[in-house]
């Protein structure tokens, strides 16, 4: 796993896709982070809290995690206009067990449904299974956010296991579903997608 620890080498500048481009985040992407984290929409499908994060929070979540060294987060830009919807990232890298948990937002309300987050999220598995020669990538996601659960079974994520009740949201509690990819399951997808299939 020692590719995990060639900090650089896992960093991009960019990451070419069929409909985004993922390119690290730059300073004054602080405006977008700022307007997508106030939506109170946007919270709901993200935070466990149900108000929306402070400015003086996006702040500090931006400098500290996402211009930070600690996550591996890239900006999601529309391949043919570049324009800013988005941003991902991979967290609690893992490089003795080959593991990391993966994180994606798409803040531009308009641009959800089009694929673009299937899209950004195959170019980081495959950032994950190829460059950092990972095993396994996980993520978490609330029960009622339905939208995101399929697009991320459709980029080859299983369910493995849930925390019952775990969030009150509109009213009732939901589940947070845990669901992963190891590297066997995407190689074989990735074969699949070659032959055709």
């Amino acid at each position: 796993m020692a590719a995990v620890h060639e900090r650089e080498s896992w960093r991009p500048e960019a990451i070419l896709g069929r409909l985004v481009v993922l390119r690290r985040h730059r300073a004054d992407n602080l405006r977008a982070f700022t307007r997508w984290y106030a939506d109170p929409e946007v919270a709901r499908l993200t935070r466990y809290q149900q108000a929306p994060l402070s400015s003086d929070e996006i702040q500090r979540f931006f400098y500290t995690r996402i211009m930070g060294s600690d996550f591996l987060a890239m900006a999601i830009h529309l391949r043919d206009t570049d324009r800013l919807i988005g941003t991902c990232a991979f967290s609690q890298l893992d490089g003795d067990n080959g593991s990391t948990l993966f994180h994606i937002t798409i803040g531009e309300r308009d641009a959800w449904g089009h694929g673009y987050g299937s899209d950004a999220t195959e170019l980081m598995l495959a950032h994950a299974f190829t460059r950092l020669a990972l095993h396994r990538v996980a993520l978490t996601v609330f029960e009622f956010n339905e939208r995101a659960i399929r697009a991320y079974q459709k980029c080859g994520f299983v369910v493995e296991g849930r925390a019952r009740q775990a969030i009150f949201r509109d009213g009732r509690f939901w589940d947070e579903i845990h669901m992963s990819i190891l590297l066997e399951e995407w190689e074989a997808r990735q074969r699949q997608a070659r032959a055709g299939g």
